[in-house]
């Protein structure tokens, strides 16, 4: 009968060779020491061919010494990262041809020896089709201009109508600008549900893969550490779904609003101690004083949503040793909440555009987000009665509130 450790291989095994992207480790000198049967059917290789054969063999020659250095780089200061961000990724396959693909490097240790995983996808696939997307665009910008001028100039042939061509002319304008904008939305959602939904899938699989290689009773920490990351990632990517399935039923007008009463103290209680978990060093959330008196009459779920979503992005956007500050009171039966933090502040030339839907400041853009739970919020507190509005300055923090009627209406 096969002992837990074998069980352990041969089920790692299995999943290393059932995840559809491809996957190859090297050793600290680029000497690839396993790959997966997505990696070699990407790159056009047989079963253990790739084995011991240096990276460059999958690189083409150009970018060889290109990559050379960025290897360097990421060796001296490993950490889990997208591989060439803003810069186009080339592979190599055995018959020559060259395509575009997508890593991600993960960094471990095992045996002493220091190794990089690295996760491929061939996005030849979406190339083509960005392509294609600006293709189109391009030519709807230019049938856009012929449209524009065939109206102007039978606005010249017959001024007795101007007003009426100019109405016509900024209607198709309007429409062209909102299938543009639609076909933009489109491209853009797809992109992000691949890459929020890539990135903790694969700290998913690292920790999964590194959970078995702590097989000794004392090595517990090590294996609830990485337990700890995988209920973390799930979590996230629960809530993305949640946070899609919410704008499709505000979308479709189907929400249904469950109102009870309940203190306030109690959502909020239980979100600072989630929230507590997020925390990063140094920071801490200063509680909403005399909170225990105020009651409400309202859709509890949609509370929680509401500061979860406000304090966690507080938390996100803000650095070590800051503090998080939540006030709350009533005035003339409104409730408002306040979320202040001491975080990279919103540009002022972006302000505008917070509440839409998938919008993200330049300035965060390298932090995990949909972009879509203030509109959510947003949504929400004004089908219930309620307002969210904000105050912020760049590099020096931003302070959300958000009020909501005390009882339901």
């Amino acid at each position: 009968m096969k002992n837990f450790e074998e069980i352990n291989k041969s089920s790692f095994r299995t999943l290393f060779e059932s995840v559809s992207e491809g996957i190859i480790v090297v050793n600290k000198d680029q000497i690839i020491v396993a790959s997966n049967a997505a990696a070699n059917r990407i790159f056009g290789y047989d079963e253990g061919e790739l084995k011991k054969r240096h990276l460059d063999t999958l690189i083409p020659q150009k970018y060889v010494h290109q990559h050379q250095g960025h290897v360097n780089h990421f060796l001296e200061n490993t950490d889990h990262r997208q591989m060439g961000s803003g810069r186009d990724l080339y592979g190599l396959r055995k018959d020559g041809s060259q395509f575009p693909v997508e890593a991600g490097l993960n960094p471990f240790e095992l045996q002493g020896q220091q190794y990089v995983m690295a996760m491929v996808i061939d996005i030849s696939i979406r190339k083509s089709q960005e392509k294609q997307i600006i293709e189109l665009n391009s030519k709807l910008e230019q049938k856009i201009e012929r449209r524009t001028e065939e109206l102007k100039q039978t606005v010249l042939e017959l001024e007795d109508e101007i007003i009426k061509r100019k109405e016509a002319e900024n209607k198709i304008k309007e429409s062209l600008r909102k299938e543009r904008e639609l076909n933009e939305l489109k491209t853009k959602f797809l992109s992000l549900v691949s890459h929020e939904f890539k990135t903790p899938l694969s700290g998913i699989l690292t920790s999964t893969t590194l959970i078995g290689k702590y097989t000794q009773t004392e090595q517990q920490e090590k294996r609830e550490k990485h337990l700890k990351t995988i209920k973390n990632k799930v979590k996230y990517l629960n809530n993305i779904l949640d946070d899609f399935l919410s704008v499709e039923r505000l979308e479709t007008g189907k929400v249904n609003y469950k109102f009870s009463t309940f203190p306030l103290s109690k959502v909020t209680n239980e979100v600072i101690y989630d929230a507590n978990m997020l925390l990063k060093d140094g920071q801490k959330i200063s509680y909403p004083k005399d909170i225990d008196d105020i009651i409400l009459d309202f859709d509890e779920k949609i509370l929680e949503l509401i500061l979860t979503n406000l304090i966690n992005n507080a938390i996100k956007y803000s650095p070590e040793n800051t503090t998080i500050d939540i006030e709350a009171f009533t005035k003339e039966n409104m409730l408002s909440v306040k979320v202040t933090d001491q975080g990279i502040g919103i540009p002022e030339n972006e302000q505008k555009y917070i509440f839409k839907r998938y919008f993200r400041a330049e300035n965060a853009l390298l932090n995990q987000g949909t972009g879509i739970g203030l509109n959510i919020i947003k949504s929400h507190l004004e089908n219930l009665g309620g307002n969210i509005n904000f105050t912020s300055k760049e590099n020096e923090g931003s302070t959300f509130t958000v009020t909501l009627p005390l009882t339901s209406n």
